[in-house]
């Protein structure tokens, strides 16, 4: 699947952000700072939600006010926020294939696919999802 567009899960944006090299293999990490030279790397607006959500409940600490974090992460060159769409949101409820029920991945891989992207993951489920063939993938 031919891809222009490298979409970061919530999880790689998070670590990314935070400057954990390490977390990331060597060959997706140059991946990822090459679509954010080219203008061709995003994140979804449903990651911040998630990112809200995590926050809230105590399974992820920020070193700022999680707007703030939200606001300098979103400033990071090269990177764009793209919206849910109308029908990335319906297709999140039906997506082919046998995919797991978590409404935030159902709703990154509905939005990749919608956008022809490939999801940047360390994710199994969905690192399996796009073996399939349903949904472009780099694994972090």
């Amino acid at each position: 699947m031919q891809t222009d567009l490298l979409l970061l899960d919530t999880h790689c944006w998070v670590w990314f952000q935070a400057g954990l090299e390490k977390k990331f293999s060597r060959s997706s990490y140059r991946q990822i700072e090459r679509a954010l030279r080219q203008d061709r790397c995003a994140v979804s607006i449903v990651s911040v939600w998630e990112i809200g959500l995590l926050v809230s409940k105590g399974r992820l600490n920020m070193h700022a006010p999680v707007d703030v974090w939200v606001r300098e992460a979103l400033s990071l060159p090269g990177l764009r926020l793209e919206p849910l769409s109308v029908q990335a949101a319906l297709d999140s409820s039906a997506l082919p294939g046998a995919f797991h029920g978590d409404p935030a991945d159902r709703m990154l891989v509905a939005t990749a696919r919608h956008l022809h992207a490939a999801l940047a993951t360390a994710d199994t489920a969905i690192l399996d999802y796009g073996a399939s063939g349903y949904v472009a993938t780099m694994e972090c």
